[in-house]
């Protein structure tokens, strides 16, 4: 059996896309799209609390075939190359609650290429326009899975070791260890259940409680 590839930054080749093949991957993604039309884009981690993007509606979704979890290594947001962090991705298999943000069609070419600067920095994930369903009824939206193709992919990880990469981990957006639990914290609010990332979290909460005062 293939062992998971290690999480070690050093280890792994890194490297940021250039603006040319964000805006290529950009053109791909939206060649069928009508100038004009709303589209819907699915969110289930930091979208969910920090969408960067006004919108005129917004549901919570479930998408089929993919699972939300700590599956890319993070050397730029939530690491270092010298102490990589872990971020969520939508690695195959399973199902998926999260939202879906429908932005208005005049935007799109004002909001996308912000959102692409945002998620396809490193080309981890793969842009598909998938079908999601919502209570008013499914809807297309984009979503970003996990190429796990990209160098950067991590294969299921044990608990203790996944805690340990979030607790040491931090980059320019922060501690990887409040990322996690942020977003945990979205989806609680937002009444979605997630099970596994509700225990991770619940173990990094113990932490900031068990530091002494003024710590």
């Amino acid at each position: 059996m293939q062992s998971p590839p290690p999480v070690a930054g050093a280890s792994l080749p890194f490297r940021l896309w250039t603006p040319e093949e964000r805006q290529a991957s950009l053109r791909t993604a939206l060649e069928h799209w009508r100038d004009g039309e709303d589209v819907w884009v699915y969110g289930y981690g930091s979208l969910i609390w920090r969408p960067d993007f006004d919108f005129e509606e917004r549901r919570l979704a479930t998408l089929r075939g993919h699972h939300r979890a700590l599956c890319l290594s993070s050397r730029v947001n939530r690491g270092t190359p010298e102490c990589p962090g872990l971020v969520f991705g939508l690695d195959r298999g399973g199902s998926c609650r999260g939202v879906v943000y429908r932005l208005a069609g005049n935007q799109v070419p004002t909001y996308f290429p912000a959102l692409w600067d945002r998620e396809m920095s490193t080309g981890a994930y793969l842009p598909r326009w998938i079908n999601c369903s919502t209570e008013a009824g499914p809807v297309r939206a984009l979503v970003f899975i996990m190429n796990r193709d990209n160098p950067a992919y991590i294969r299921a990880l044990p608990e203790a070791e996944l805690l340990a990469i979030v607790r040491r981990a931090a980059g320019r957006y922060g501690p990887c260890t409040d990322y996690v639990v942020q977003t945990a914290q979205a989806l609680r609010a937002a009444r979605i259940h997630d099970a596994p990332l509700g225990a991770i979290a619940r173990r990094l909460e113990q932490d900031s409680h068990a530091l002494p005062e003024g710590a």
